[in-house]
């Protein structure tokens, strides 16, 4: 496996590979939420959200980077990260790795790369947020994996 650092040429598989990772949460997890409401009122256009989204994760002047992780040549997994204002926080903003390749390591590979980075860059905390549904458990054990400490929270909908 190589990581390596984005490129625009890159940009196409990373929306392609965003969109079919986070799939079932959206049409299975989301999806069944108050019949749906959820889905419906809150992320009805989510395919679109991240395609407008995706282009936006590099951006090197504004403290935003992305590192791409390589199988056979093939784009596996991608993450993306930004330093805080005071470039002591920072935060992995998106994981995204396919799914035939999950369990292979490459999270793993890529959140220590954007780690690296980030102490590099002088950062002292690193945030990465996730769901506590079915959906994102193995992203809650690999972030525990590398030593994440989970600060709880809770989002709650109701039909009006």
């Amino acid at each position: 496996m190589l990581i390596r650092a984005f490129v625009r040429d890159d940009l196409a598989r990373l929306t392609e590979l965003t969109i079919d990772t986070f799939r079932p949460f959206f049409e299975d997890s989301v999806g069944s939420l108050l019949d749906g409401l959820v889905l419906a009122t809150l992320h009805a256009d989510w395919r679109d959200d991240y395609r407008t989204l995706v282009p936006t994760l590099h951006d090197p002047d504004q403290d935003k980077y992305v590192a791409v992780a390589e199988a056979d040549g093939v784009i596996v997994g991608y993450v993306a990260w930004r330093l805080g204002p005071t470039r002591h926080h920072a935060e992995i903003t998106l994981l995204a790795v396919e799914a035939a390749h999950r369990g292979d390591r490459v999270g793993t590979a890529l959140c220590e790369h954007a780690f690296a980075d980030l102490r590099g860059r002088g950062a002292e905390l690193v945030e990465i947020g996730t769901g506590g549904d079915t959906f994102h458990a193995p992203a809650r054990a690999l972030y525990e994996s590398l030593g994440c400490v989970l600060f709880p929270t809770a989002h709650y909908y109701r039909r009006l």
